[in-house]
């Protein structure tokens, strides 16, 4: 089956979603969103991991889509997380992100049920059934406690509108399989920013990025410079931000990249229970001192 237009190619940031008083922020929402812009980035992704979405109401879900559609503009591409761990919910999400202007949707595996590879199958099937957009389907297996294998991938070639696959298992070797069996039918990013440059060279699309949300112009760079063949550039962009990569998932994610912003002067930094503010903000100063 032939491809359907690319969502995005380079680098979307897994934008965070700030919050003042236990409520969204939606004035350093609107600041994060064009600083993103004026950075150079090339999609942006709402209500996913790094955005918090399992503690994100439903009324929140809708009033963020609405807010960060009109925000953009139409200046880079919008992509939703809309995946849950019931088939019905995500459905329903989808839906109501596709009426409020999204132009992708980000579905992770259902998390905690641990479907099998039928359940998945159908999982998905339902929901590209349901709806027209491009759908990326979300592997991340050390929160889901699933992983989405080749045979579910490619019992859902038949769906024209599952365009991508965010790989985030960290597994080189099976990032690997992925694209040797199937970069000819669907476009793969990774989520995991310190293989962005391993997937590119590779043959991948880009990367779904967290470190991007403070240095959106360095992660874009990484992906246009491999593109326009300036590949020795490429890597060494992505040597240079290993530090940075590194601490930010030495806790959580969201919780140190929410701290990272918060030393940038972007947002409050506040995160939402049962994660806790980070405990290494010292850390993070440094290396981002240092870029």
């Amino acid at each position: 089956m032939e491809k359907i237009p690319c969502p995005f190619r380079g680098c979307a940031t897994a934008l965070v979603t700030p919050f003042k008083g236990g409520e969204v922020d939606y004035y350093a929402l609107g600041s994060l969103i064009d600083f993103q812009i004026d950075k150079g980035i090339d999609a942006i992704v709402v209500l996913g991991t790094t955005g918090e979405a399992p503690t994100i109401s439903e009324d929140e879900r809708y009033k963020i889509i609405e807010f960060s559609k009109r925000k953009i503009n139409d200046r880079v591409p919008l992509i939703v997380g809309t995946g849950t761990n019931s088939t019905q919910s995500t459905v329903r999400y989808s839906k109501n992100a596709h009426s409020l202007g999204a132009n992708a949707l980000l579905c992770v595996s259902p998390y905690y049920n641990k479907p099998s590879e039928g359940g998945l199958i159908n999982h998905y099937s339902e929901l590209a059934s349901s709806v027209s957009l491009p759908i990326i389907l979300y592997n991340v297996p050390s929160r889901t406690g699933v992983n989405i294998s080749l045979n579910v991938y490619k019992a859902l070639e038949r769906f024209s509108n599952i365009v991508g696959i965010k790989e985030a298992s960290g597994n080189i070797s099976y990032l690997e399989d992925i694209i040797c069996n199937l970069k000819d039918r669907y476009y793969i990013y990774t989520g995991n920013d310190d293989l962005a440059f391993v997937t590119l060279a590779l043959g991948g699309a880009g990367v779904i990025s967290v470190a991007s949300n403070a240095l959106p112009d360095k992660m874009h760079e990484l992906c246009m410079r491999f593109f326009e063949g300036e590949s020795q550039k490429s890597r060494e962009i992505q040597l240079e931000l290993l530090p940075l990569i590194r601490e930010l998932f030495k806790e959580t994610n969201p919780i140190p990249v929410k701290c990272a912003l918060e030393i940038l002067g972007l947002i409050d930094g506040e995160i939402r229970p049962p994660l806790y503010k980070s405990q290494r903000k010292k850390e993070l100063s440094n290396i981002l001192k240092s870029l």
